[in-house]
């Protein structure tokens, strides 16, 4: 019984310690974006249009865009 008195504040210091901390993580936008990094391993950095795909979808204007449709595709 008398652990009781020191097993029950203890559980609930860890439970507000991991509260604080999942709370943290929220307001730092550790949660914001959980699907790009999963995906980015799918796409090759070199890639034109991807690159012109990401730039763009940060708001920026695509310059590696403009540079692929200049490119001519290869004939058969």
């Amino acid at each position: 019984m008398p652990a009781l008195y020191i097993m029950i504040p203890a559980a609930l210091l860890i439970v507000a310690i991991a509260i604080y901390i999942f709370f943290w993580a929220v307001d730092s936008g550790q949660y914001d974006d959980l699907d790009s990094p999963a995906h980015s391993i799918l796409f090759d950095d070199q890639d034109p249009q991807h690159t012109a795909a990401v730039e763009e979808a940060k708001g920026q204007p695509s310059a590696s865009l403009k540079e692929a449709d200049h490119k001519t595709p290869p004939h058969a």
